[in-house]
């Protein structure tokens, strides 16, 4: 089997599978934009869909979606099983998001990306039976320090301590959903400062694990294939990241241990939601966000920003295009 990879000397490039795959994040970001701040978030979706499929089509690899639009979106392309790349090069796993954040799309808010994480054939957790994920991201500082089974103030304090801050200048990043008021306010009581999302918690994992970003950590449950997609990326930043599956009901529960899931509140690890450090994370900006800008239309060109993420080499690269408007929209 080709190695996603391969050797990492000058003679084994593989490095351009992640260049190509930025292409097809940057086709469904620009095909999304006459949809930003206009309510209709389906036919956002639909859109980028449309456009990172067409691109995938070309790309120089044998790649299966672990995680796609079907589970959770019923959608007829870039499903579950769906076999995509041209069929030569290396043999993946794949997890795709045209565009996480639908939501803020639609609104016009902060935050949405369109994201393709990809490992090599066999080594990405399919949680898509189970559809939530309690987790627990942080940057290197928290690895071998905090864990998601200690309270959240003890977890607060510990990183503090390790990251040499006062906890009241810690910040921590929360989806803003009823299920998690309480959290919230243990958080707050414990010291430390809140930065609520309303959606796009791959961008809130991968911020809370970045060196220069403006949060320290990101709890609380959130999508469980989002929580396998933030993995890939964690690899690359040498952070800290674990998941305990959150089933809904006692059939969703039954659902995933069918799917040989462990849904009794085990906790995941890094390297069990992703094997090995074979992992390329690319992502290209909807809407502004900390991570990357969102799409800009000037005159003739529509402007994109992406971040490119392996977890051989540990990089984090940014990639700035101009496009021709024509061309696209």
């Amino acid at each position: 089997m080709v190695s996603l990879t391969g050797d990492m000397s000058p003679l084994h490039p593989d490095r351009n599978l992640a260049l190509e795959l930025v292409r097809a994040t940057e086709a469904a970001s620009i095909r999304a934009v006459p949809f930003i701040g206009r309510g209709r978030k389906e036919d956002a979706d639909g859109a980028a869909v449309d456009a990172m499929r067409a691109f995938l089509t070309t790309v120089n690899f044998d790649g299966t979606i672990v995680i796609g639009e079907g589970e959770k979106d019923n959608a007829p392309m870039l499903f579950n099983g769906e076999r995509v790349g041209n069929g030569r090069g290396p043999q993946c796993d794949v997890a795709v998001d045209p565009i996480d954040g639908t939501s803020l799309t639609a609104a016009g808010r902060n935050n949405a990306l369109s994201v393709i994480a990809v490992a090599d054939r066999g080594s990405m957790l399919d949680a898509s039976s189970v559809f939530y994920m309690d987790k627990l991201v942080t940057g290197p500082a928290g690895v071998g320090v905090v864990d998601i089974r200690l309270p959240i103030g003890e977890n607060i304090r510990l990183l503090a301590e390790a990251l040499g801050k006062p906890v009241d200048e810690m910040v921590v990043s929360v989806l803003h959903r009823p299920r998690h008021e309480k959290l919230i306010e243990e958080i707050r009581q414990a010291g430390a400062g809140t930065r609520l999302m309303s959606d796009g918690d791959v961008a809130g994992g991968i911020n809370a694990a970045r060196h220069n970003a403006r949060t320290d950590m990101c709890v609380g449950v959130g999508g469980s294939p989002e929580g396998i997609v933030t993995a890939c990326a964690i690899k690359a930043l040498g952070g800290h990241i674990q998941g305990r599956l959150w089933p809904r009901d006692d059939d969703e529960k039954q659902k995933g241990a069918d799917a040989g899931l462990k849904t009794d509140g085990h906790v995941y690890e890094a390297d069990d939601m992703v094997r090995g450090k074979n992992t390329i994370f690319v992502a290209t900006g909807v809407t502004d966000g900390q991570l990357v800008a969102g799409v800009r239309r000037e005159g003739g060109y529509v402007y994109t920003e992406s971040v490119v993420l392996r977890g051989a080499s540990g990089t984090l690269r940014r990639i700035s295009s101009e496009h021709l408007t024509s061309k696209w929209l």
